[in-house]
């Protein structure tokens, strides 16, 4: 019970903030400098500030993910690896490359045309792959291997998808030239996922009205870029109010006197609007309740 607690607070942990007062506050600036802007427009600054509050609104983790978004195998984008395969006459000895990526679901190994632009590449065998990978959502981390055996000739390529889209990736190809055509020279890419929003996040219509002035800002649309932002601001001033903090209130509370002090006090009192004796009773009285009533020394 108590590690399944543990689990459960590291995970609230990891959830994301959406400071959607912000992002108003954002849109509201794009639509007020949209107004006021001429030929000096700071197309720039509005794509940076919005591609950042989307992110904002898709609840980005400390972990790559998403509260609101999540990843599919579309290409984002990729990253790129040249490495050069040694020659060997030993069919069994290969060599090993090495990439690495992050939210990837495929790896691309191509056989260029051409090495140094002018002298012609050599055919590479690849023997197999060796995939090391953290699920993108979530799980232990996993191992996947897979056979080729071919031979890559220049000018061709060979994907090897991933069993799932993979949060944090270290890719190993094993291959190796004939010493008789020297080395060769390969590329290899991990494909990165897309991001796609879910059309159940409750900020799905300011992430697209976000989108539209982006779209905007490319034509120079000053009227679509302001009435978008206009939209997006008031989709977000229903959240903005509910997150708002509530004013605390303090309970003033009388203090309550206990009868038989009452009592004493109102005692005292008659004495002390009597004669002179009995005003010294009464301050002979007033000096024992306060005493009484002062905290004792620890």
């Amino acid at each position: 019970m108590r590690y399944a607690m543990l689990f459960f607070f590291a995970a609230a942990a990891t959830a994301a903030e959406v400071p959607v007062a912000r992002v108003a506050d954002d849109a509201r600036a794009v639509d007020r400098v949209a107004a006021a802007s001429k030929r000096d427009m700071p197309a720039d600054l509005f794509r940076r500030m919005l591609n950042e509050d989307i992110e904002l609104l898709r609840g980005r983790r400390s972990d790559g993910g998403y509260d609101y978004a999540s990843y599919e195998r579309l290409e984002a984008g990729r990253s790129n690896e040249s490495v050069s395969v040694e020659a060997t006459n030993d069919a069994e000895k290969f060599t090993r490359l090495e990439i690495k990526g992050s939210f990837v679901y495929k790896l691309v190994i191509e056989s260029p045309s051409r090495r140094m632009l002018v002298t012609k590449n050599r055919r590479v065998f690849i023997d197999h792959v060796e995939i090391e990978f953290i699920p993108e959502k979530g799980g232990a981390a996993k191992r996947q291997t897979a056979s080729i055996q071919a031979w890559l000739e220049p000018g061709t390529l060979r994907n090897v998808d991933f069993d799932e889209i993979a949060k944090q990736a270290t890719v190993r190809v094993f291959a190796r030239t004939d010493k008789a055509d020297g080395y060769g020279n390969l590329t290899l890419s991990l494909i990165q996922a897309r991001v796609s929003d879910n059309p159940d996040s409750p900020y799905a219509d300011a992430i697209s009205s976000a989108k539209a002035i982006l779209r905007a800002v490319d034509h120079d649309d000053v009227g679509s870029m302001r009435a978008m932002a206009q939209r997006m601001a008031n989709d977000l001033q229903p959240k903005v109010e509910a997150t708002a903090p509530t004013p605390k209130t303090m309970e003033v509370v009388a203090p309550r006197l206990d009868l038989e002090l009452m009592a004493e006090l109102q005692a005292v009192e008659d004495l002390l609007t009597g004669n002179e004796n009995e005003r010294r009773q009464g301050l002979d009285r007033l000096h024992q309740l306060i005493r009484k009533m002062r905290p004792a020394a620890r």
